[in-house]
């Protein structure tokens, strides 16, 4: 452990998030010392108003760091950067760094819509799948935007470095592996190319990869 980088941080998390995800792979990279609370995302504790007192629009994920609460999972990582700057997750080279943060965004604005739309219509339904002609248009879109950030890996991360980038690109790839391991019928890892099935192995080579699984995933 990184002495230097001790904090009084408490991390709100919520299993299966993969912007949640994002902030502890990127917490345990940057070796920073944190305490986790795990929220549940189903049973309305989000709405409550202890927590809504820390994150008004009642979403994980959160960190408190003494009296400062901060949401958004992209806030939070530029947030532990600018404060604790060694392990970076920003790459030195500035058109690289750009690179990073546009990618991150990506995931964000393109990837994540595109898988949110496909998951309501499957796995977060709670009796039957939707409409079978807005699966396969869900497949398409969703296929289409893996194609983008196959083309785009040019390393064993999206850029030189391991970064950002790879913390927010990698959970929603691990969330269509779970959408596949709950619904094969829908051969969605098959839209998953090459580089990308390379990138996801090299994540899950690290040495702190394992400790950031979601919990309800290991059963």
């Amino acid at each position: 452990m990184n002495m230097s980088v001790v904090m009084n941080t408490k991390f709100y998390y919520g299993s299966g998030s993969p912007f949640s995800w994002a902030v502890w792979l990127v917490l345990e990279h940057k070796q920073i010392a944190y305490e986790l609370i795990v929220m549940s995302l189903q049973s309305g504790e989000l709405k409550e108003a202890d927590f809504l007192s820390i994150n008004p629009h009642g979403k994980v994920p959160v960190i408190v760091d003494a009296d400062f609460s901060l949401w958004e999972s992209l806030a939070i990582i530029e947030y532990l950067e600018e404060r604790y700057p060694e392990y970076s997750v920003f790459p030195s080279n500035i058109r690289e760094r750009a690179v990073a943060r546009r990618i991150a965004a990506e995931t964000h604005t393109y990837l994540y819509p595109a898988l949110r739309r496909l998951l309501e219509l499957t796995l977060f339904r709670s009796s039957g799948n939707g409409n079978p002609a807005e699966i396969k248009l869900s497949l398409k879109d969703l296929g289409e935007q893996l194609d983008y950030f196959e083309n785009q890996l040019q390393s064993q991360y999206c850029v030189s470095d391991l970064s950002l980038a790879d913390f927010t690109l990698y959970p929603l790839l691990a969330l269509i592996k779970r959408l596949e391991a709950k619904q094969p019928q829908h051969s969605v890892t098959a839209l998953i190319g090459p580089k990308l099935t390379t990138f996801m192995q090299n994540i899950e080579q690290l040495t702190y990869f394992d400790k950031t699984t979601p919990p309800h995933w290991k059963g």
